[in-house]
């Protein structure tokens, strides 16, 4: 079966850095829109990064700078390096994959990680 296994979250202060790991299994990664979506307590899901099947990347403006999207197809996993982290970044962290679009909505992705939790402390 398909799994999305993120890694990495934690605790940090304002200014500090994390670096979020999906590992994949079950799918072929390479033919997979992976992207990485976040959700704050009583706001909705939204995307954060994706990366295409040829590499082209996408960002929130609000992380644009700050965050970088990467893959490794022979481990199967997609990275999310964030510096300057700001207290408004705290959110759960999900993984995503999509065999179609490559869209901005969470609707679109067929697969789905359990999330990591990224706290930062001003």
């Amino acid at each position: 079966q398909v799994q999305l296994v993120e890694s990495g979250g934690g605790s940090v202060q304002a200014g500090g850095s994390l670096r979020l790991s999906c590992a994949a299994s079950g799918i072929t990664f390479n033919r997979y829109c992976m992207a990485w979506f976040r959700q704050a307590p009583d706001k909705e899901r939204e995307l954060v990064a994706r990366i295409a099947t040829k590499g082209n990347t996408g960002y929130a403006e609000s992380v644009k700078g700050r965050f970088t999207i990467s893959q490794d197809n022979a481990k199967s996993t997609v990275y999310l390096q964030m510096n300057s982290l700001k207290p408004e970044d705290t959110a759960t962290y999900y993984c995503a994959a999509d065999s179609a679009f490559c869209g901005l909505s969470p609707a679109g992705f067929d697969y789905w990680g359990q999330g990591t939790q990224v706290t930062v402390s001003s």
